[in-house]
C-alpha cells in the first residue's frame, strides 16, 4: 500500500534533524517497503512505533526512511526534520 505518489523531496540526500543527527534520507516509507509503518514488522518500524509512543508523534504515514552515519535505518515523522517545506505528497 503506497501512500505518496513521488519521491520525498530530501531523497538521496543528507538531512539534519531537530536532535542535531543527520539522516541520509532514502524516501518515505511506505514507497521503501510498500507498506505502512504501523502494519510494518520491520525492526526500524518497530522502534519508530516505541518512540511515536514515548515522543508523542503524529501517527499518520508522513514517515521517512533513511540511515543514520553508522548506516543503521531509522524511521523519523516529517515534523522531526530540521529543514521546513517537506509536505506529504498524496493521491
Amino acid at each position: 500500500m503506497t501512500i505518496h505518489t513521488t519521491p520525498h523531496a530530501l531523497a538521496g540526500q543528507s538531512s539534519t534533524l531537530k536532535d542535531g543527527s543527520t539522516l541520509r534520507v532514502e524516501d518515505w516509507w511506505d514507497r521503501v517497503s510498500g507498506e505502512s509503518w504501523q502494519v510494518s514488522q520491520a525492526p526500524a518500524a518497530f522502534m519508530y512505533a516505541l518512540r511515536s509512543a514515548t515522543d508523542a508523534l503524529p501517527l499518520d504515514n508522513d514517515v521517512i526512511y533513511g540511515k543514520d552515519d553508522h548506516g543503521i535505518g531509522h524511521l523519523v515523522h516529517v515534523t522531526e526534520i530540521a529543514e521546513p517545506g517537506q509536505a506529504a505528497d498524496r493521491d
